[in-house]
């Protein structure tokens, strides 16, 4: 996960960032979106997380780069996942700050839709980025152990994969 996907998971937009401020971010993230509140709290906190690593890593005082736009992403992220979290039969997947979904979509694809996933086809599987990502890296024959060994990947067990794994 790069540093601006990071800060705009956990929602800081300070020019001037410090170590206080990726805590408190972070603690106030992982309140929002705690499993026991939030149907998506799994994926949630699994993003939180790793954005809170990848900027505890840094150098502070952090100064922002002045191209950086912030946005409201973890928030964005969250609806998009509580839209279609409740969909059996389906595999959801981190890698850095894009979330993949896999499995039995087909019957669903309008709810993903509706929830701002994409489809590739390429690779068979929805997606979600930050608005205004350039898919460069996703584009082209690129498979997704590509994307994978790149940015690190974190199954999201979900409603179903629960029920699924109760089952044997």
């Amino acid at each position: 996960m790069k540093t601006i996907d990071a800060l705009n998971i956990l929602e800081i937009s300070n020019e001037t960032i410090t170590l206080t401020d990726v805590k408190t971010a972070y603690r106030k993230a992982s309140k929002k979106y705690h499993p026991d509140f939030n149907p998506a709290g799994t994926a949630m906190m699994q993003t939180v997380n790793e954005a809170y690593e990848v900027l505890s890593k840094l150098s502070f005082p952090f100064e922002k780069n002045e191209n950086d736009s912030f946005s409201n992403y973890g928030s964005i992220l969250n609806d998009a996942l509580n839209k279609i979290i409740q969909c059996p039969e389906i595999q959801i997947e981190v890698c850095g700050s894009w979330v993949w979904v896999s499995g039995n979509t087909k019957p669903y694809k309008d709810t993903f839709k509706e929830a701002g996933f994409k489809f590739s086809g390429k690779k068979k599987m929805w997606y979600f980025r930050p608005e205004g990502k350039k898919a460069r890296f996703f584009k082209g024959d690129t498979s997704i152990d590509e994307i994978r060994a790149k940015y690190g990947s974190e199954r999201v067990r979900t409603r179903s994969s629960y029920l699924l794994s109760a089952h044997y």
